[in-house]
């Protein structure tokens, strides 16, 4: 039988975590001992990388407190916009060079992330721990549909997409780290993340569609797997794309 009990509420997007049922509460936490909070904050769902703010009876706390009966929480998600300096960030400042690792499940996501210029891992054999190990090298954020990655104690940086959706998947990503500023298109390979460096006719011929040499003056090679590119009707689709994600004004699929 538990003998304490502590009260939590999550705010903002941390609900998404939550049953619906549970959603904007004051969600009752029954514990013997005295558990680390991050512990009691990942058992009620939510990983640990999501929050930025812990109050406990008004105060500021690190992940390390141990939860006392009575105790009152009130956890928050990541601030981008609003100084909280005074008090306990639960995580270092955001990554402002921006790279990131994507698990098995986001290919689709890896290469519109490419497109727009982000140095973006991805790989159909990388393990759970290939993302982490990534991650933790490259100070790359991870990217996943798995929350349970996110719990995991050594990840620092990562966030848990709410579509299914590549397109608007990438909309959520520029908007959670606020990237738009940074895109910079059509400078890394779709395929395999190289950088694209530009190349005359000459170098393109034969290695691409015979109308395509003829009908464009322009090519780019990436300089890791040596695919080649040219402006033709799917660049200026693309281009579009970009356009569209560069304003912000894209209009997401709706959910299944």
């Amino acid at each position: 039988m538990y003998e304490k009990l502590a009260r939590f509420r999550f705010y903002e997007e941390l609900n998404d975590f939550l049953p619906l049922r549970d959603r904007k509460k004051t969600l009752p936490y029954d514990f013997n001992g005295s558990p680390a909070i991050k512990d009691a904050v990942e058992a009620l769902g939510v990983p640990h990388t999501e929050v930025d703010l812990i109050l406990v009876n008004g105060e500021s706390v690190g992940f390390d407190y141990h939860l006392r009966h009575g105790d009152r929480v009130a956890v928050y998600p990541m601030f981008e916009s609003v100084d909280v300096a005074p008090i306990t960030r639960l995580r270092q400042r955001p990554l402002r060079r921006s790279k990131f690792v994507v698990d098995v499940h986001l290919g689709k996501l890896a290469r519109l992330l490419r497109m727009l210029g982000f140095d973006t891992i991805y790989a159909r054999n990388l393990t759970d721990a290939g993302v982490i190990e990534a991650a933790r090298e490259g100070e790359r954020i991870i990217l996943t549909r798995d929350r349970s990655i996110l719990k995991i104690r050594t990840v620092t940086h990562g966030y848990w997409l709410r579509s299914t959706h590549p397109d608007t998947q990438v909309r959520e990503v520029l908007n959670r780290f606020d990237l738009r500023g940074q895109i910079k298109p059509f400078c890394r390979c779709m395929v395999c993340n190289g950088l694209i460096v530009a190349v005359d006719r000459q170098t393109a011929a034969g290695r691409v569609p015979d109308i395509a040499a003829r009908c464009f003056d322009e090519f780019s090679e990436c300089g890791e797997c040596g695919k080649i590119y040219w402006k033709g009707s799917h660049y200026q689709k693309m281009a579009t794309l970009v356009d569209v994600l560069r304003g912000g004004s894209w209009a997401p699929k709706k959910e299944e």
